[in-house]
């Protein structure tokens, strides 16, 4: 991979391109996740579009155009998705397989604002060697790639995803989350995605299934070893921050900022969308994981699974931080 460009993250004409899993969230507030054989009564109960869209619109709230490169069905929850992609501004690149609609996630979010998920597979699982072929058409140099776990773990589309990963081009940087299915992804489908990218971001727990560590800076070190120096990693790490090494450099502690948590659904999305946005807008990495935390906790503090903040927000929200004066550059005309 081209270190220079990995560093740099990407230029004013990128775009996000996400192949991954935009699906519908049944979001239910509990007081406590039930014991097991147990049960609990909720006392609010939403649906929302949440998965890969998560990441899609917090980009595009800070101004990164983005492209969803995902699998999708037909029926009510592909309806729904659709429209709300189309209300981001995002983009579809395939069209919709017939007779399957596109799945969901029942997400139990607790009085501490902790979720707890159960997924329900579709359409978006079920991603095909055509949709991997009109990725490829579809790319443009200095394009921002963004994969999910999820999809390398389903076991109808993961091994398509990985083999569209080994085939993309050099000319764009490739962002891998691992996501909390990470153990169940098989090596042969998750090492040469590995290989490839230009960036990883994991939370805590993620890390630590992918390099049987727990402390931070530890998963971080063990991940730069693995992957290389040109592979750039971030460990997010909730109120804490994260650890941040940018290819080539030493790992940097970036600290995060401490709110009233109230929802926790979507914040990881909000962190990785922001982090893409700002880096594919030309901010330097330390720069954008600043820009990244305070995103991901302004989203902590709101309701709902896609709570990332328009630029004018996370300036706002930001206030006086480091960052502020790049993203004043970028927000003008």
């Amino acid at each position: 991979m081209n270190s220079e460009n990995a560093a740099m993250g990407g230029r004013k004409d990128s775009r996000l391109v996400l192949v991954g899993n935009a699906i519908v969230d049944l979001v239910m507030r509990v007081p406590g996740v039930p014991e097991r054989g147990g049960d609990t009564i909720a006392t609010d109960t939403t649906f929302a579009t949440g998965g890969g869209f998560n990441v899609l619109a917090a980009a595009r709230r800070l101004g990164l155009p983005a492209l969803y490169a995902g699998a999708h069905g037909s029926g009510p929850f592909a309806n729904r998705v659709r429209a709300d992609l189309a209300r981001e501004g995002v983009e579809v690149l395939v069209p919709p397989l017939p007779d399957v609609d596109t799945g969901f996630c029942v997400a139990l979010v607790d009085d501490d604002g902790e979720r707890t998920f159960a997924t329900s597979l579709g359409a978006e699982s079920r991603l095909t060697e055509d949709h991997a072929a009109a990725v490829l058409a579809a790319l443009r140099p200095h394009d921002l790639v963004q994969i999910s776990g999820y999809g390398l773990a389903y076991p109808t589309g993961g091994a398509v995803l990985a083999s569209l990963v080994a085939r993309l081009p050099r000319d764009v940087r490739v962002f891998l989350d691992p996501g909390p299915l990470v153990a169940d992804i098989p090596r042969g489908v998750l090492d040469p995605v590995l290989e490839r990218c230009d960036w990883v971001s994991c939370n805590r727990r993620e890390g630590a299934l992918l390099t049987g560590l727990e402390d931070a800076a530890q998963i971080a070190a063990a991940l730069v070893a693995r992957l290389g120096p040109d592979t750039g990693v971030v460990v997010r790490a909730d109120a804490a921050g994260c650890l941040l090494v940018a290819p080539g450099e030493e790992a940097v502690h970036v600290p995060g900022r401490t709110v009233t948590a109230v929802d926790s659904n979507g914040a990881g999305d909000a962190h990785t969308g922001a982090f893409l946005a700002l880096l594919g807008s030309g901010l330097d990495p330390l720069s954008a994981a600043r820009g990244a935390n305070a995103a991901g906790a302004f989203a902590v503090g709101r309701p709902g699974p896609a709570t990332g903040p328009t630029l004018a927000e996370l300036v706002d929200f930001l206030d006086g931080d480091e960052p502020v004066a790049r993203l004043l550059e970028l927000a003008s005309p």
